[in-house]
């Protein structure tokens, strides 16, 4: 069986993309450990995952004009990451507080409840969770 164990987010600044997965989504840290390029400058290897959970994220700061570009636009303006939380509320309430930025206002859609916020490069995600209970149903 096959498993997804990493993907990339391409970075302007390690530091300030460990503090945004890590205060403001939630995420723990995994992995800060030194590395070098294939042409033997130093770089860090830093991974981020939510709690409990085995895929996680490379934050890879962008080294050169072209990976700088990317920045951002991993995805040509598209949401391409998709963050499914338990508790909706608690999670925009916390990701409010700390700042990150929203697209829109959260709405209910026949999956759920979403809302698409910015990462720290720049990236769309959908911020989604189960669709919300009626407390005013008749029983």
């Amino acid at each position: 069986m096959s498993r997804l164990g990493l993907v990339t987010i391409v970075v302007d600044d390690y530091d300030d993309a460990i503090a945004f997965f890590v205060d403001a989504l939630g995420f723990e840290l995994v992995e800060d450990s030194p590395s070098t390029t294939d042409d033997g400058r130093p770089k860090r290897w830093v991974v981020v995952r939510p709690p409990e959970r085995e895929t996680g994220v490379l934050l890879a700061e962008a080294d050169g004009a072209e990976q700088a570009a990317a920045v951002g636009r991993q995805t040509g303006g598209r949401v391409g990451f998709f963050l499914h939380v338990d508790d909706f509320a608690n999670a925009y309430e916390r990701m409010t507080a700390a700042g990150v930025r929203f697209a829109e206002q959260p709405r209910s859609a026949p999956y759920g409840q979403v809302v698409v916020f910015y990462d720290i490069a720049g990236n769309r995600w959908d911020l989604l969770g189960p669709a919300p209970v009626n407390d005013s149903a008749p029983n």
